[in-house]
Order: structure tokens, then sequence, then C-alpha cells
């Protein structure tokens, strides 16, 4: 069996068992965090860093999240609504007037973070997703798809940028400053929107799936008949594995950082609006998350979704995944968050792994609340 490295409690052996399992499978590395009442219950990690498999994966490797991402940004976006400083039934325009443009002047700030905007594809150069003011503007002069508010179509790059200008026309700071001096400096937690050439060497690059090269591109698996045609830029691993995408703000998929890190930020949520004696927001404004936004046939994946704000709702839990494997599941009912962050792809269509961890803790959290 794998060698796991880290800290665990024996209730929630299934856990490290199951990243073991996954390393044994063939997998290059990867970490899991549980945290239950915001503390850690399991703090695990294996594997390598690298693919030749020469450097191990450590407490302090990190890796990009791709939209994993997605959950840091929404809870900036809650943070600033629990102030009053953002209303999310507000036009989009009422903070960034150009994004009125094109018809857009209909689109609510909660229609951006639930995917029902009606821009979800980036269809320029993946160069410009490292230009803030390039492709904010080129969002601002884009028509919509559909009716905001009628229709949910994934929207995997775009969103970041429409949730995050609002954010900078509002705080004058960019969404990984943002999370930086409001969210994760105060924790201690070590994710990153925008990485520092210091933190180069903790990175561990992302693997593609078995058979596949740095030219494997990110796209949605198996659209339904009514699934919007696709005009979105392919994302190749080799743009996520540049040091151009992790020096850029892309709010929407280039966050670095391990399951560790996410667990811990996210536990705010679970635990009321406060975690580690850090107050986030509210109870109230924690719990906006899960106020369902949309559910029925996502036109872009293809798929049956719940939206809340910002985040996928699921049962009584609600969070998000990565493209290649990462994922991060909350449950207030439970106080608990799962988080996985790994840097081997596998094909999305196959890719259970983050379910089967998740899983395995709540086997763990049954014994613990018995």
């Amino acid at each position: 069996m794998a060698d796991i490295q880290g800290t665990y409690d024996d209730l929630f052996s299934a856990v490290p068992n199951g990243l073991a399992a996954l390393l044994d499978e063939g997998d290059v590395g990867g970490s899991v965090a549980v945290f239950v009442d915001g503390e850690p219950v399991v703090d695990v990690w294996g594997g390598y860093a690298d693919v030749g498999r020469t450097v191990p994966w450590t407490q302090d490797t990190i890796t990009n999240v791709y939209s994993t991402t997605k959950t840091m940004k929404a809870l900036c976006a809650l943070i600033l609504a629990d102030r009053g400083q953002l209303d999310l039934d507000a036009q989009v325009a009422r903070y960034w007037p150009e994004f009125a443009a094109q018809g857009k002047e209909k689109v609510l700030v909660r229609h951006v973070l639930s995917h029902t905007a009606g821009l979800p594809h980036w269809e320029g150069p993946v160069e410009e997703l490292y230009d803030w003011q390039a492709a904010t503007a080129r969002l601002a002069a884009q028509p919509l798809l559909w009716e905001p508010g009628t229709a949910a179509g994934y929207h995997s790059l775009t969103q970041g940028f429409l949730v995050g200008e609002v954010l900078r026309r509002i705080t004058g700071r960019t969404v990984g400053e943002f999370l930086a001096e409001e969210v994760t400096g105060p924790l201690g937690a070590d994710f990153h929107i925008g990485l520092a050439a210091a933190h180069d060497h903790r990175v561990a690059l992302t693997v593609p799936p078995p058979g596949r090269d740095e030219d494997y591109t990110a796209g949605a698996a198996s659209p339904g008949p009514d699934a919007t045609p696709a005009s979105a830029t392919a994302l190749r691993v080799r743009d996520g594995n540049s040091v151009a995408w992790r020096r850029a703000q892309i709010p929407a998929a280039s966050g670095f950082g391990n399951a560790r890190s996410i667990a811990l930020v996210q536990s705010a949520l679970a635990c009321g609006g406060a975690v580690g004696g850090v107050r986030l927001l509210s109870a109230a404004g924690a719990a906006r998350a899960t106020e369902e936004q949309f559910s029925g046939e996502d036109r872009v994946i293809g798929m049956t979704q719940r939206y809340g704000l910002g985040y996928g709702l699921f049962g009584t839990g609600f969070g998000w995944g990565g493209w290649g494997g990462s994922l991060v599941m909350i449950d207030p009912d439970a106080r608990m968050v799962v988080a996985y962050a790994t840097d081997q792809m596998r094909e999305p269509a196959q890719d259970t792994r983050g379910l089967g961890l998740v899983m395995a803790a709540y086997d763990g959290l049954q014994g613990l609340r018995r």
C-alpha cells in the first residue's frame, strides 16, 4: 500500500486508506482533508509532486485545483454581500457600467453567481486570460446567449472575471488580494489566486490522464441534445501548467492550494460563518450559499444541476469540483468539509475519486457522532 503521511482520527481511517488506494492504482500524488467543527480530523497526503515521481508530495505541496477555485471567489462575494457592500439583486452594470453593452443591463449579480447570466463561453485567446483588463473588456462587449435567469450553462472561465470585476469595482482590490487580506491571511490558509514566484518550488504540476499529453483539453462531458453549441477556446493542460497561468488571476480556475487549505477556508460556511476563532461572515450570510437559484439541465454540461449562490447544491451539502479531480464538499448540518487536491487527472467520465473520499468521510462521521 502507498505510504500516506499526515494525521487522522482513527474513526476516519477509510479516508487515508482511500487515498492510498488511488495512489496504488497509479495516481501520481494528492492530499485529502476532513474538517469537523472547524478542526482537522483528517489531514493526509502521499505520492509525488512530479510526473517523474522523484519529488515526494509533502505537507506544503500545492497544486492547481482549477474550478474548485470558484468556491473561494464565491466566499469573497458572500462576505461582501454580508457586509452590505454587494447587493445580489443589483444589476451587474450598477457596479460595472460598461457591462450594460449588448443588452446585458438585465444581468443581476445573482445570475453570474449561479451560471444563469448567459455568458458561459470564453471566446478569446488563452493569452488574454492573463490580462485582467483585456478579459473583462471582452466580456463587457459580448452579447448574451439567453435571457438572464431563464437557463443555466456552466460559466467555466467567465464566471471568475464577471464576479471578480464586480468585486474589484466595489473594493478596489482583485479577488486574489481580497482573498489574501480578508480570508486566507487571517486564517493562515495556504491558498492563492495569483501565485507569487516564491511558491513555484512547491507546485505539483498537473499530470494529464494516462495515455494523454499536455495538449489534453478541458471540455464538457456528453452535452445533452439541448446543450448550447460550444464556441469556447480550448484550455490545454500545458496552459494550466504555465508560469503565466500561475501568475494570473483567473478566479474561476487558477487557484493553488492543497486539501488542508481548502477545507479550512470552506469550514467557515460549514460552521455558521466562523472558523479558527475568525468570523468571516454572519450565520445568515453563510447560509445564503445554499439558496437555490436554478435546478434543471445545464445547457453547457448537458446534465441536471442545482446551483446556489456560487456553489453547486448536492442533497443537503454544497461545493464544487475542478478539472482534473479536485473537490470540496461542505455539509453545514454535519459541520463537516471534505477536500481533495491532486496533480493527477483522470478522464472525467471515469473519475469518481472525490466522491469516494467524501463517502469515506461520512463513514467516519457516523462513528464520531455515536
